[in-house]
């Protein structure tokens, strides 16, 4: 007969396996028609994104997700570590758009870090990227980003206008401008009016 430890620890080891799947569930694209929220970080949330050439990566393949994979991109931010979307996917297939970007955000930016003359922290970024992918079987040799991406599905006015205005204020929040508008790499120019470096599909 199991003693009471033994009960206790089985009953942890289910709770930490029923946490487990709803964390799970709760961070797919269950309805793939729907709008998303999506955040994702760099490896040990480095901060990368601190240079012009690192940031032209993202914009310009974020443009051409809109231009050839079907991305409806309402909202964005490039932080100096992660990412912030609001997007919808053409053709019902949010996954896929998003980790075809990941894909060729990762190992564009890889090769832009690892041939760069003035990058002062090449040779630690790599090595980071490096010991990720060895600790990740399904990754060859080196690991840009954290693979989840923690969708939430927008389905009111509110949630989307919440979401919006937390994106566009990260920048503030973190100190870096004292306006939304002011940071040159987000959607918050285009809603106040004043043009963008990223083109758009206007939530209003």
């Amino acid at each position: 007969m199991a003693s009471v430890q033994e009960h206790e620890a089985i009953f942890l080891c289910l709770r930490i396996f029923n946490d487990f799947i709803v964390m799970s569930r709760k961070y797919k694209f269950h309805n793939t028609a729907g709008m998303y929220f999506v955040s994702f970080a760099t490896i040990n949330w480095i901060d990368v994104f601190v240079r012009e050439d690192y940031f032209n990566v993202v914009i310009e393949s974020l443009g051409c997700c809109r231009a050839n994979l079907g991305m409806e991109l309402y909202c964005w931010c490039i932080m100096p570590s992660h990412i912030h979307l609001i997007f919808r996917a053409k053709e019902n297939n949010p996954s896929q758009v998003l980790g075809r970007f990941k894909e060729h955000t990762s190992k564009s930016l890889r090769k832009l870090v690892s041939e760069s003359v003035v990058e002062s922290r090449r040779e630690w970024m790599l090595w980071m990227m490096e010991r990720a992918a060895k600790k990740n079987s399904s990754v060859s040799k080196y690991q840009f980003w954290q693979h989840h991406n923690k969708p939430i599905e927008l389905w009111s006015v509110d949630v989307i206008e919440q979401k919006a205005d937390y994106i566009h204020n990260n920048p503030v929040a973190a100190g870096f401008v004292t306006m939304p508008e002011h940071w040159k790499y987000s959607s918050a120019a285009t809603y106040c009016g004043l043009g963008g470096v990223l083109d758009i599909d206007l939530l209003w």
